[in-house]
């Protein structure tokens, strides 16, 4: 007896049976959640809360809440901004400041890389130099004034001397890190390719400790600005500070908040100027930038 086998059944459609088949597939492209940005311009986002800052404070203001003795209103401090910009008595005095932060910062850069250097590229230096600029570092510039003073005069000198001084740890300090926290495997491999003692320091340490170096100069312009506070408040006749203290001799209020906003001003025009110099120079470092 013969057993017949039957085909067997198909368990779905056939697939020449599908219309469209031969048509390429299309895609939706997936965005990451991080790389979605919102419709609100960043522009915008960073400046809402600046602005509702100043509302609240004119409104304040206007309410009586915050006298003029107290603390001028916006409307007032942006008139007399614009006096003081109308007679050039405020573009004399950024000058006077913006000399003088200029050369102390210059200073400070040299004194607080060049001993980071010595420190950081040799045991010797670090033995000889890290131990007093670590004991220094720890004395409040501002306490140094009526000694620079006595050692200086009431001139230029001390001024500079002071925001000298504020510049030359930060700068020392993350210059040094940023030497000694450069990757040993990096070191090695330098080596394993025959490059000399300083081929190692110029090719690999020096690109190591430039972001350590950056971030220095960052924290050392913000001192900067802070120590030209100080420094202008002390037998000075030029300058912001010097605005500052006739203004205060006077209870001007409206100029006081002037001169504290072009400190702020010029210490972000700074900071900014180091950022570029950040995206500039470490354009090979990737870096986190928010989500």
């Amino acid at each position: 007896m013969s057993i017949s086998h039957a085909p067997p059944s198909k368990s779905g459609p056939d697939i020449s049976d599908i219309p469209g088949k031969d048509a390429p597939l299309e895609l939706d492209p997936l965005v990451p959640t991080s790389s979605r940005r919102t419709r609100v311009p960043r522009w915008l986002r960073r400046t809402t809360g600046p602005v509702v800052l100043v509302l609240l404070w004119q409104v304040l203001s206007a309410t009586g809440v915050l006298t003029s003795d107290v603390l001028a209103s916006p409307g007032r401090i942006a008139q007399v901004g614009s006096d003081l910009i109308a007679d050039g008595s405020l573009a004399s005095a950024m000058g006077t400041s913006l000399q003088r932060v200029a050369a102390g910062l210059l200073l400070g850069t040299l004194v607080g890389t060049g001993l980071a250097l010595v420190s950081g590229l040799f045991r010797i230096g670090e033995d000889l130099v890290d131990a007093p600029v670590q004991m220094l570092r720890t004395v409040p510039f501002v306490g140094l004034i009526p000694l620079f003073i006595i050692w200086f005069g009431i001139g230029e000198a001390p001024k500079i001397a002071i925001i000298t001084l504020g510049v030359t740890f930060p700068l020392y300090l993350n210059v040094y890190a940023g030497i000694r926290g450069v990757d040993s495997q990096l070191i090695e491999a330098g080596e394993s390719l025959g490059l000399s003692r300083w081929g190692l320091v110029r090719h690999v340490v020096l690109p190591g400790a430039l972001p350590g170096a950056l971030t220095g100069l960052r924290y050392s312009l913000g001192i900067a600005w802070l120590a030209l506070v100080f420094a202008e408040q002390v037998n000075a006749d030029s300058g912001i500070g010097f605005l500052m203290v006739q203004a205060r001799d006077f209870l001007r209020t409206d100029v006081i908040v002037v001169c504290l906003i072009v400190y702020a001003f010029l210490g972000l025009l700074a900071d900014f100027v180091v950022r570029s110099l950040e995206r500039l120079l470490l354009q090979w470092r990737p870096t986190f930038t928010g989500r």
